[in-house]
């Protein structure tokens, strides 16, 4: 069930029925599954292919690619029950709200009807690769490189952090196809990838200290041979400008999330302090458990409204990046102190990974670190003073 009894005023009614079909998959059909995907470091790839039969796969792309015809408020809506379930291993954020967005953006019309189809039926699981060992969040500082060769692209180069890593049919890749020329040269290729392409090798999937059913890889190019026509834009040097102007969604999902897990702790805490008894009485009556969840509630609360309003404008077209670096940075980092208040609350059972809450203080972590480091966002938002 949803986290919040708070009606958000970009849920409408057809919305509010397509929740209810959400939180039948995650809840019947996903989260049973968390321990074995937690164990195997990786989701089953039938599950996206039975999102795709339910129609939930692609519901913010238009029709006439595979997709529902929505806007991002459907997608949203997935993040959200998706968090509110405890099943996060299928990596929907990635490869619906990122991979199928830039394809969207950019393709040619010809790549969306080959490559989105497939994307929105589950068939295929996307992945983007722009992180490397030596740069992060700096993108300028990529050194994987694309060597143009007659009518393909040699691709030579390593990523690390990659989500979906394991299984991704299709990837996005970052690649500097002009060393010389600093952002100018940096340019998006698009491969279709298997175990068995010449060139692509997936390296480890990476161990965690949270998400540990969701696949997180390095990946390996070695001479991967990619169709020059599988460059976004058409033309070289337009990759930093792509990553730029699509990062705002993806700091935006990134808060979305945040915000699920911190709903999720809090009605978790209250179920437990409600039930749990100390020196005699309900932990929840004990006036020092009270005003914890009272503030915990009203930082929800707060951010919830902010949220909400950046996904409204945002639907809209009006979100801009500095306002979507705001709720990355601010609501990942106070949904860290909600789940540490209320990962206190229930002592040693805390600590403990039969409790969801100690999962969701381990999954949380990385939100800060994701689509960005929140140190690099306030450094956005102060340029933008």
């Amino acid at each position: 069930m949803s986290t919040s009894t708070y009606s958000a005023p970009w849920i409408d009614e057809d919305l509010r029925d397509v929740a209810a079909l959400l939180q039948d998959y995650f809840v019947k059909e996903v989260a049973p599954l968390e321990e074995k995907f937690q164990a195997q470091g990786h989701p089953d790839r039938e599950l996206y292919a039975r999102a795709g039969e339910l129609g939930l796969c692609g519901m913010s792309i238009p029709e006439e690619y595979g997709g529902g015809g929505g806007t991002f408020a459907n997608l949203a809506l997935l993040l959200q029950e998706q968090t509110a379930a405890g099943a996060g291993s299928l990596g929907f954020a990635v490869s619906e709200g990122i991979v199928a967005h830039y394809l969207l953006a950019y393709a040619t019309e010809e790549q969306k009807l080959r490559w989105l189809p497939k994307l929105c039926s589950g068939e295929w699981i996307g992945s983007i690769a722009m992180t490397e060992p030596g740069a992060g969040s700096d993108l300028q500082g990529i050194t994987t490189r694309a060597r143009l060769d007659g009518d393909h692209y040699v691709v030579n180069g390593s990523k690390i952090f990659i989500s979906n890593g394991q299984l991704c049919d299709l990837v996005v890749i970052a690649v500097k196809t002009d060393t010389s020329q600093g952002a100018k040269g940096v340019s998006l290729l698009v491969a279709e990838v298997g175990d068995e392409t010449p060139g692509f090798t997936r390296g480890r999937n990476l161990a965690k200290i949270g998400l540990k059913g969701q696949d997180t890889s390095e990946l390996f190019f070695d001479g991967l041979r990619i169709p020059a026509a599988n460059i976004l834009g058409g033309t070289e040097g337009q990759g930093f400008y792509q990553l730029m102007n699509q990062l705002p969604q993806e700091r935006l999902i990134t808060a979305i999330m945040a915000q699920g897990i911190a709903e999720a702790a809090l009605a978790a805490t209250l179920e437990y302090t409600k039930g749990r008894e100390a020196f005699g009485k309900p932990l929840f009556e004990l006036q020092n458990t009270r005003f914890e969840l009272a503030e915990c509630a009203t930082i929800n609360r707060v951010n919830r409204v902010f949220l909400d309003d950046c996904i409204t404008r945002h639907v809209a077209g009006g979100l801009d990046a500095a306002t979507a670096s705001m709720a990355k940075y601010w609501i990942t980092d106070r949904t860290g102190e909600v789940v540490d208040r209320c990962q206190q609350l229930f002592g040693g059972y805390g600590y403990c990974l039969e409790y969801p809450i100690a999962g969701m203080y381990a999954d949380n972590r990385v939100l800060r670190v994701l689509a960005g480091a929140n140190e690099v966002m306030k450094e956005l938002i102060a340029r933008s003073l």
